[in-house]
């Protein structure tokens, strides 16, 4: 199986109605560019959202003005430069089929049968669970068997449930009540699992080794499905620049090959005349990178084959650097000592249905808050879920929203049992009843939810630390808990004089701070310590920078000697550190989205800071020099009490610092 180092993806979505598709396409030319750009992996549609194939299709819809094997011509052109090259199919969308074939489409629990925006991209869906499933399924077979490609891209996997005739029976049968938004979504995934194992056993009975993904169907669940994990992620598209973090350190913990996709649009795909500066797209390429994960760069071809020069540049300017990485990106792997515990998958489409989604989105802000928290504070950390070995990891954060089963209270117990330290907030802790905490460990009691809005945390000596000298505020509301005997308190609640509420003659906005509960907000048992309020959804939806501190503060105690030391970087820097056999790189990001206009955050130049001093524990590993990868400018070392310390003259964008051993 071809494990992509470096790639390119092109989306080739075609209005039936377009009269010249393929007409331009010059393969050497474009093959050229490939080689230039130094890309051993490339993604090309086979069949679009339209429907319509860019191949001489026995089974499908021939896009009406093509006049030539388009997607043959380009495989075979790759695979004589030694490109391998993956089939996009398009699988939850086919528009042209869905127009000819009803019968084929979801009808929506609703009743109706198009969605809204009416026309968008996404307002007719395929049902899974009518002919329509071995039609595709034949039509990947008919690609892996006519053009020997490397892999299956299988798009928009994802479609809302159905109240169709064959989805009803089938739920009729199995004793689905349809009528319940929970069952009705659960029936729903499942089709999708089922469809994802029969496109890939299709395609795998033609060639075992496929590199397959399937965008729309969770990580965790293409355990089997699928051979790889791309994240697919347009920060300036809808998707942000708080998602690649978050979903980087997860995707990286599940043990398979992985890609981070970014693309060169200044909105979203489609968007055929937009184009980000080239100092956005490399930060999510090196960000990818300095995680551990590699880069490919989303484009949409012209219908003609118009090579956009433009783009072409781009790719080329940022690949070609990058690559000078090479000889230290290859088979290093990152280097941890905490993680944010995850319990729900990515993207979670089974958390759909009834209340679910908005239980979701909770833990989303909190895990990205969490993850955007610890990056600041460079702590080197993974996102990790159960699925993955805990072994590493010193300290576990359950970030406001993880109650505990009881295959997580076990697995907990035995981070505790060897050692481990926890830090939770919020609900964090709490049985999925919410009517106690599953372990004795957190040596607390719940009493419900916190009757003060807004509360006030006051800290106490140990948490003192960077804390403002007075009582701060809890943007958001909480929980009450009791300490149990033995159970430090470390910070308490203090109360306001009335809540943020109408009274029925005034609006109380004006809530100051009345007096001292004695109700702990913070508490430590040992090797437990535990937060009342939800600190990361605040600092998600605040900013409020006492709430990172007392994160921070909890850290330093289990955590007195931690992995970077990094004084007075700015908080927008980004420092992580990966390993191969006999040395260790650290890489120093210094980018900075910054909101413009309507709300449009992007990244239009990398900043410059200058004498970044960086420290890395030693770890039993005594490097014998520093250097700047790639051009190994010598730096000067300094080795003593456990660390090795450098200092970068200067970090235009990023830096890359090997310690040599």
């Amino acid at each position: 199986m071809h494990i992509p180092k470096w790639a390119l993806f092109f989306d080739f979505h075609t209005m039936p109605a377009n009269p010249d598709v393929g007409r331009n396409f010059d393969m050497d030319a474009i093959t050229d560019w490939f080689a230039e750009c130094g890309v051993d992996f490339v993604v090309f549609p086979a069949r679009c959202n339209l429907g319509t194939a860019y191949y001489p299709t026995r089974i499908g819809i021939p896009h009406p003005s093509m006049q030539r094997d388009l997607y043959g011509e380009l495989a075979a052109a790759c695979h004589q430069r030694g490109i391998a090259i993956s089939a996009y199919i398009n699988v939850g969308l086919s528009h042209e089929e869905a127009y000819r074939h009803r019968d084929w489409t979801v009808l929506r629990a609703d009743g109706r049968m198009y969605g809204e925006p009416f026309g968008h991209s996404f307002f007719r869906s395929m049902c899974y669970n009518t002919a329509y499933a071995a039609h595709v399924a034949a039509m990947a077979r008919e690609v892996a068997e006519w053009y020997d490609v490397e892999g299956f891209f299988f798009d928009c996997f994802h479609t809302p449930p159905c109240i169709g005739v064959e989805c009803m029976e089938k739920m009729l049968a199995a004793g689905v009540d349809f009528q319940d938004p929970e069952a009705l979504n659960d029936f729903n995934y499942g089709k999708m699992l089922d469809m994802g194992r029969l496109l890939a056993d299709t395609v795998r009975a033609v060639k075992a080794d496929m590199l397959l993904y399937f965008n729309g169907i969770d990580f965790r669940a293409q355990a089997e499905l699928g051979s790889y994990l791309e994240l697919e992620c347009l920060p300036q598209g809808g998707w942000g620049y708080e998602l690649l973090p978050m979903v980087a350190r997860y995707m990286r913990t599940l043990g398979k090959p992985t890609l981070n996709m970014t693309g060169r649009f200044q909105k979203s795909w489609g968007d055929f005349g937009g184009v980000r500066p080239e100092a956005s797209v490399e930060y999510d390429c090196i960000h990818g990178i300095a995680n551990g994960i590699r880069p490919t760069i989303g484009d949409h071809f012209h219908p003609r084959g118009d090579l956009n020069r433009a783009v072409m540049d781009l790719d080329r300017s940022i690949y070609l650097r990058l690559q000078q990485l090479e000889p230290w990106i290859d088979g290093a792997e990152p280097v941890v000592e905490v993680a944010n515990v995850v319990t729900a998958d990515y993207p979670g489409y089974w958390w759909a249905g009834g209340d679910r989604p908005q239980r979701k989105e909770r833990a989303v802000q909190a895990l990205k808050a969490s993850t955007r928290m610890l990056s600041e504070l460079k702590v080197q950390f993974d996102n990790a879920g159960t699925a993955s070995a805990w072994d590493r990891y010193r300290v576990l954060v359950l970030p406001d929203e993880v109650e505990v089963d009881d295959e997580l209270a076990a697995r907990l117990q035995q981070h505790l049992d060897r050692g481990g330290a926890i830090i939770s907030t919020g609900w964090s802790g709490l049985e999925p009843s919410r009517g106690g905490f599953a372990l004795d460990a957190w040596g607390v009691d719940y009493r419900g939810d916190d009757p003060f809005d807004p509360a006030y945390i006051e800290c106490g000596s140990p948490l003192a630390a960077g804390m403002p000298d007075m009582p701060v505020t809890l943007y958001e509301r909480g929980t009450a808990i009791e300490a149990r005997a033995n159970t430090e308190v470390l910070a308490t609640i203090t109360a306001p004089y009335y809540n943020d509420a109408f009274d029925g003659r005034h609006g109380a906005r004006y809530t100051p701070p009345d007096s001292g509960t004695g109700r702990p907000a913070v508490t430590r048992l040992g090797r437990v310590a535990h937060v009342s309020h939800p600190l990361f959804r605040t600092y998600y939806q605040s900013g409020s920078l006492p709430m990172r501190q007392i994160i921070a503060n909890l850290l330093e105690n289990y955590l007195p000697e931690p992995l970077i030391r990094a004084p007075g970087a700015p908080s927008f820097s980004r420092v992580t550190v990966t390993s191969q056999p006999g040395r260790r790189m650290v890489y120093v990001l210094a980018y900075l989205p910054e909101a413009r206009g309507a709300g449009v955050n992007m990244i239009e130049e990398p900043l410059d800071l200058r004498d970044f001093a960086v420290s890395l524990r030693l770890d039993g590993r005594v490097p014998r020099r520093a250097y700047l990868a790639p051009g190994k400018e010598e730096l000067a070392l300094k080795v003593e009490n456990g660390y090795a310390t450098v200092c970068i003259p200067r970090v235009r964008g990023w830096a890359t610092v090997v310690f040599e051993e």
